[in-house]
């Protein structure tokens, strides 16, 4: 296999080379779409047993369930699979492409096993762990590495846990879905740890020491990426809104020559004018901003579907318990497509894995002081609508982000808190409390409203003050203005003494707030508006 990724790593340099010189987007689309053509022609040709990446030494299988192995093989060879726990093996035929698949019952939690795969060759794979698998994804706030997080040094030294497992894939990206991705499977010591996803380490470490089993994590991201190149390309054009991504790509596309030759001639005359002066002077003139269209352009793995392609679709047959997803930062500016857009995405990578609950866990974008204020908040809104689609959790990281970093170094409270989610909702552990309060529904009492919340827990608090912090209120103007709050037993009562016909509350709108508003087990409430979100 190791001639095809050779192949595909060409593919990519080359996509990624040729789409930067101007008026060369039509050639870098042919040359990719013949590398990817030479890429399945010489998959479809084995003339023995191969198997993809992600079945090989040291994976995690989910336990106690039925799992598919797959593979390639000549057409209508005979292929054996055998786990060392079972008691007889199972056969199959490649069919007339060469692709073959079986079904086992995988053990409890327990392992080292092997499987034992036999035709014209025979592969055995060994340090096979049976336990809890899941999938993360995202940008790059899920792909920052630990070693770039809070207290990386420390955490490195301690990260020795041979039974959780890591198959990290390397960036891909393709106009059409891969047989294949590319990575390995590692296990977690301070060796290894320290490249891997940080907030995937401190899920799966969480995970481990609270069910004491195996934990094995499929990392799939990429950084600076809009959730649409995580989506199938069927799934965005069926929907009208969502298809309207594909306009946008060929508009960008239309206009990058021209404003590719304006940008880089203001870039030039920009650095011509800093180095042209002395050290004690400053240049007054701002650098050059690069159009949008440029900036989207240059950077091919933020192309629909592209990352969906090569990443996400090549492990859709591996059966995991569930998905971690931290990402929104790259469709900020799209805030009202967003609802629509991430609510498909849970439900297509649900509906193409035939498990139409799997577990979706994911993190709520973090304040920035450099997001545009209203988008910003209705993209935090989107990602709290979306906790309507049953069986998924959001994670709050209004106390834990950096108003000055995109990239908050915090990933431990990140990571722990989505394992809070899957502890209490998927584990059954009934007496963690998951989340700080969510919004639920109001109630107008004369001059005052009265808000409902899930996940009040033990009691609801001011956290640091008895004075709840960021709470807004509007009458029939409709113009917020700033509210009292009072915590009245599980509920929140609030008002304005200029305000006697009080129609609508809305808390954490704005957009550098770090409010105090939490539950006892110190979790924050997640931003909110009680007035209906509005349409893609």
């Amino acid at each position: 296999m190791k001639t095809n990724f050779e192949l595909y790593g060409w593919m990519k340099e080359a996509y990624l080379n040729m789409v930067i010189y101007r008026f060369k987007i039509m050639e870098t689309y042919l040359k990719f779409g013949i590398g990817v053509i030479l890429f399945l022609g010489i998959r479809s040709s084995y003339a023995e047993i191969n198997l993809p990446a992600v079945i090989s030494d040291g994976m995690v299988i989910q336990q106690d369930t039925m799992i598919t192995i797959w593979g390639w093989a000549e057409s209508g060879e005979t292929v054996t699979v055998k786990g060392s726990w079972m008691q007889n093996s199972k056969t199959t035929l490649a069919d007339e492409k060469g692709e073959w698949q079986v079904k086992l019952m995988s053990p409890q939690a327990g392992g080292p096993y092997k499987i034992i795969i036999s035709g014209k060759n025979k592969i055995v794979l060994t340090d096979i762990l049976s336990g809890e698998v899941w999938l993360a994804s995202g940008q790059s706030n899920m792909a920052m590495p630990l070693k770039q997080s809070e207290d990386a040094k420390a955490e490195i030294t301690l990260a020795q846990f041979p039974d959780i497992h890591f198959f990290d894939v390397k960036h891909r990206m393709a106009e059409t879905p891969q047989a294949d991705s590319e990575g390995k499977w590692e296990a977690c010591t301070p060796d290894h740890i320290a490249e891997i996803s940080a907030v995937a380490y401190y899920f799966a470490r969480k995970i481990h020491t609270s069910l004491h089993v195996p934990v094995g994590v499929i990392i799939a991201n990429k950084g600076g990426t809009p959730a649409e190149s995580f989506v199938r390309r069927e799934v965005l054009e069926q929907d009208t809104t969502l298809s309207k991504i594909f306009d946008l790509w060929t508009r960008w596309e239309n206009e990058y020559p021209e404003a590719e030759e304006k940008y880089e001639k203001a870039l030039d005359v920009w650095k011509k004018l800093k180095w042209g002066v002395s050290s004690n002077e400053k240049v007054k003139a701002a650098e050059p901003r690069m159009p949008l269209c440029v900036k989207n352009v240059r950077k091919p793995h933020r192309r629909p579907s592209a990352l969906y392609n090569a990443m996400i679709w090549p492990h859709i047959p591996y059966v995991i318990k569930g998905v971690i997803w931290y990402q929104g930062e790259n469709n900020v500016n799209r805030p009202v497509q967003y609802q629509k857009l991430f609510i498909a995405l849970i439900r297509s990578w649900r509906k193409e894995r035939h498990a139409p609950y799997l577990p979706f866990y994911y993190v709520q974008i973090a304040p920035w002081e450099r997001y545009v204020q209203e988008n910003a908040s209705l993209l935090r809104e989107a990602q709290f609508r979306a906790l309507s689609v049953p069986n998924t959790g959001m994670v709050v990281t209004s106390d834990i982000g950096n108003l000055k970093d995109i990239h908050p170094k915090n990933k431990k409270d990140v990571g722990e808190r989505l394992a809070l989610w899957a502890q209490a909702k998927t584990y059954g552990q009934k007496e963690i409390i998951c989340s700080g309060p969510l919004y639920k529904s109001m109630k107008i009492e004369g001059d005052k409203i009265r808000l409902y919340f899930n996940y009040v827990g033990s009691g609801l608090i001011g956290k640091g003050d008895t004075t709840l912090t960021h709470f807004e209120i509007a009458g029939a103007d409709k113009k917020y203005v700033k509210a009292e709050a009072v915590i009245d037993d599980s509920t929140v009562v609030v008002y304005n003494k200029k305000i006697s016909n009080p129609l609508k509350v809305r808390f954490g709108w704005n957009l550098t707030s770090v409010p105090n508003f939490y539950n006892k087990e110190g979790l924050p409430a997640s931003p909110f508006r009680t007035e209906p979100p509005t349409n893609p």
